[in-house]
C-alpha cells in the first residue's frame, strides 16, 4: 500500500520541476543539445532531472532512480557555459546549488532496475517543449515490475475556460485525478464507455517517426474508425485518454526500427493513470507492460491503450493484420 509521503513527494517534485520548465521557457533560456542518439536536450531537462532527482534521494534513499538524462556530456569543458546556465535556473528554487550538486543530483538519475525503483522522463516531449506545444514531466514508482504510482504534470494542457497547466496521478487501486499545476480542485477522472465507431477517437504522436503510419491506417479501417486522429506531444497522451479527450492510442514499430523497444520512462506513468481511470494498456500481442527488466520495455512489442471497451477487438484485428 503506498504511503502518504510518497504521494506528497512526488507531485511536489514534479510542480516544481514544471515550474523550472516554465521559467526556462520565460527567460528565453532554452539552449539545446544533441544526445548521441541525435534528439534533442535542453536545459531545462537537465534542470527538471536534477530537481526531481534531489527530492527522491533525500526522502527515498534507498530508492534507485531510473531517468533518461545523463550529465556526463555536461562535464566537456566546452559545455561549461550550458552547465552554469542549468545552475543558475535550478538555482532560482535551490538557491544554495551549486554546479558538483547539479551533475550528482542528475546523475542520481542513473539506478538500475530494482524490485522498487522510480522512472523519470523529465521532459518527456522536448520538441513539444522547444515548440512551445505539449510536454510532460513524467514519474513513476515501479515495484515488483508493475507500475504503482504515476504523475504527469503537463504544463500547457488545457483545462476549463482559456486555463492551462495539469497535474495527472494515479495510485494502485484509488483511482485516477486531475488537479491544476498550480494546485487546487482534485477531479477523479474517467475513460469514456463506448465502443461506437461514430464516437472513438484515436490519438497519435506528432512526430511521424513514433509509429508505423501506414500500418495505423490498416488498422483504422479495420476498425471503421470515421473521427481524424488527435495529434499530441508526450505522455500527455494518455492523461487525454484518461480523461474521456481520446480513446486509442497506439505505438506500432516502424520497419527501420523493427527490433527496437520502449523506454520505460516514456509509458510508466501514462499506464497507471489510464489503468485507474478504467481504461487498459498491454503491447500489441497482448501482454502486459513488463518494467522488470530494465531500461527498455524488452519483453513487450509496441503499445496498446484504450478505454478498455474496445481493446480486445482491436487486439484481434491487429492479429488479422499478419504485418503489424
Amino acid at each position: 500500500m503506498l504511503k502518504n509521503q510518497e504521494i506528497e513527494v512526488a507531485i511536489a517534485a514534479v510542480t516544481t520541476a514544471a515550474k523550472l520548465c516554465q521559467q526556462v521557457q520565460e527567460t528565453k533560456a532554452a539552449q539545446t543539445l544533441a544526445k548521441a542518439d541525435t534528439s534533442p536536450v535542453t536545459v531545462a531537462d537537465f534542470g527538471a532531472q536534477a530537481i526531481i532527482c534531489q527530492a527522491l534521494a533525500q526522502e527515498f534513499p534507498n530508492d534507485p532512480v531510473i531517468g533518461e538524462e545523463d550529465a556526463s556530456i555536461l562535464q566537456k569543458p566546452e559545455l561549461s557555459p550550458i552547465l552554469g546556465l542549468i545552475t543558475h535556473q535550478v538555482q532560482q528554487i535551490r538557491p544554495d546549488a551549486t554546479e558538483s550538486d547539479i551533475i550528482d543530483w542528475i546523475n542520481w538519475g542513473n539506478g538500475q532496475i530494482a524490485p522498487r525503483y522510480w522512472t523519470l522522463d523529465p521532459i518527456d516531449g522536448t520538441k513539444g517543449f522547444i515548440r512551445g506545444d505539449q510536454y510532460a514531466i513524467a514519474l513513476a514508482l515501479i515495484e515488483q515490475g508493475k507500475v504503482r504510482l504515476g504523475i504527469l504534470a503537463c504544463p500547457v494542457f488545457p483545462r476549463e475556460g482559456n486555463s492551462k497547466g495539469v497535474i495527472f496521478f494515479a495510485m494502485e487501486g484509488q483511482g485516477a485525478w486531475e488537479m491544476p499545476l498550480e494546485g487546487g480542485k482534485l477531479q477523479q477522472i474517467r475513460i469514456n464507455s463506448w465502443d461506437d465507431v461514430q464516437q472513438l477517437c484515436r490519438i497519435e504522436s506528432v512526430e511521424s517517426g513514433h509509429s508505423d503510419r501506414t500500418q495505423q491506417v490498416k488498422l483504422d479501417r479495420k476498425l471503421g474508425l470515421v473521427r481524424p486522429a488527435k495529434q499530441m506531444d508526450s505522455l500527455a497522451k494518455y492523461g487525454a485518454l484518461a480523461r474521456g479527450d481520446a480513446d486509442i492510442y497506439t505505438r506500432v514499430p516502424v520497419p527501420q526500427f523493427i527490433t527496437k523497444k520502449e523506454n520505460i520512462w516514456d509509458h510508466g506513468p501514462g499506464v497507471i493513470i489510464v489503468e485507474e481511470a478504467g481504461g487498459k494498456v498491454t503491447d500489441l500481442d497482448g501482454k502486459f507492460l513488463d518494467f522488470s527488466v530494465g531500461s527498455k520495455l524488452s519483453n513487450n512489442r509496441g503499445i496498446l491503450a484504450t478505454n478498455g471497451v474496445i481493446h480486445q477487438k482491436i487486439l484481434d484485428i491487429i492479429a488479422e493484420i499478419n504485418d503489424i
